[in-house]
């Protein structure tokens, strides 16, 4: 016996120097159960809730005699075992749980998955639907179950169930349980694969992910940001308003640092661009807001929207967003052309003039010179309908 508690001894003293500490025995919520069993009877014990992110558990199981006493709890037991792994490196783990004591009866055991499965095992004593079963009678035993070993602690299990059945056939029996879950820190969040899947099908159908042709790892991006700031449950109790907000900032920022933006706003506006080679205005315009709204709007972006609300005559929209271009950049002289019209075409002759003269010796590209971009767009707007006497004064002076 010497021997054996020294093997236990040195075993345990190996496991707590490698182990990770990543995860933790919840003594808060064990299960300790003392009950009493009528002869020749059955009867079911149902475990305390396990914790969120419960991946293995250890039982005891120990008949007493009358007046007998345990002589240490499974709780103080394990507290010299780092983790679950301790449990099941050889014999010495095994004896180290078991109790010190027990007493002259047996009893049999199954340990079920749901309520129903072990009502039905009192009813009728079969244990085929038992996730773990111990037909040879015991006086004491402890076993560890875990999450990817057993059938009896598949994920979303909160309970078990434990059915003894009295081999005494004359006296009743005293049962003690004793049930400790192991947490792994980790999923003690809550972020299980199905919580997380839930957060990313969320994300998918915003707004914003529905303009993106690959939304992957715009979605991963937020999921993981909500993961590292809460715990699932937190975030399930949040208001819908709250939750929202918290997608929304979230997502502003993951479109940047995915890189995402740059793919998104470049597909908008080839779109917008071949809405304005078509002629249809009206949808470059609104591509082009969708660009203004999120704050990623260019000066070539702000030109082509204003060069699109002259073409449909709403000539003071026209002035405010080629204003908002000068501000990104006062040399971007398409800018300062466009403008330029919609002076002209709001009946402002002579702020018109004052840039038109302004610039009238420069390119507004390397190879387009100014006053050859004039002659274009009053072509442009002859075909769409848009007359002004002003624009024949303004092809004389400028071509002098």
């Amino acid at each position: 016996m010497k021997n054996i508690f020294l093997v236990l001894f040195i075993s345990l003293f190996y496991q707590s120097a490698v182990a990770q500490n990543d995860g933790y025995w919840d003594k808060e919520r064990a299960t300790t159960k003392e009950i009493i069993v009528s002869a020749r009877d059955r009867i079911l014990i149902k475990t305390d809730d396990f914790p969120v992110g419960t991946t293995e558990l250890i039982y005891r199981i120990t008949l007493l005699d009358d007046n007998q006493q345990l002589a240490s709890s499974l709780v103080s037991v394990l507290k010299a075992i780092p983790d679950p792994t301790g449990i099941s490196q050889g014999s010495a783990g095994a004896v180290f749980v078991l109790s010190k004591v027990s007493g002259s009866d047996k009893c049999k055991y199954a340990v079920f998955s749901s309520g129903e499965l072990a009502s039905e095992y009192k009813k009728n004593g079969k244990n085929d639907k038992a996730c773990f079963v111990k037909n040879d009678p015991i006086s004491k035993d402890a076993n560890r179950l875990s999450l990817d070993k057993s059938a009896c602690l598949k994920a979303g299990v909160g309970n078990l169930w434990f059915g003894f059945e009295s081999t005494n056939w004359i006296l009743k029996q005293k049962i003690v349980l004793e049930v400790v879950p192991w947490v792994d820190t980790k999923l003690s969040r809550g972020w299980s694969l199905e919580n997380r899947k839930y957060i990313i099908s969320q994300c998918k159908t915003s707004a914003l992910a529905r303009k993106m042709a690959n939304s992957d790892d715009f979605c991963l991006c937020i999921q993981e940001k909500i993961q590292k700031q809460y715990k699932f449950q937190e975030f399930q109790k949040l208001l819908p308003m709250e939750q929202a907000k918290i997608y929304k900032d979230f997502g502003n920022s993951c479109f940047d640092e995915t890189g995402i933006a740059n793919t998104v706003f470049n597909d908008l506006r080839a779109k917008a661009s071949s809405s304005i080679k078509n002629g249809d205005y009206g949808s470059a315009i609104k591509t082009y807001n969708e660009i203004v709204i999120q704050g990623k709007a260019s000066v070539l972006d702000f030109s082509n929207l204003g060069y699109a609300y002259l073409i449909t005559k709403q000539y003071a929209k026209a002035i405010k967003s080629l204003k908002e271009g000068e501000k990104r950049d006062d040399t971007e002289l398409l800018v300062k052309l466009n403008l330029a019209h919609a002076y002209l075409l709001n009946g402002e002759y002579a702020k018109a003039k004052t840039i038109y003269k302004a610039y009238q010796n420069q390119n507004v590209t390397d190879s387009l010179s100014w006053t050859q971009k004039i002659k274009d767009d009053f072509q442009n707007f002859a075909k769409a309908g848009i007359q002004n006497e002003d624009f024949d004064k303004i092809l004389k002076w400028i071509e002098k």
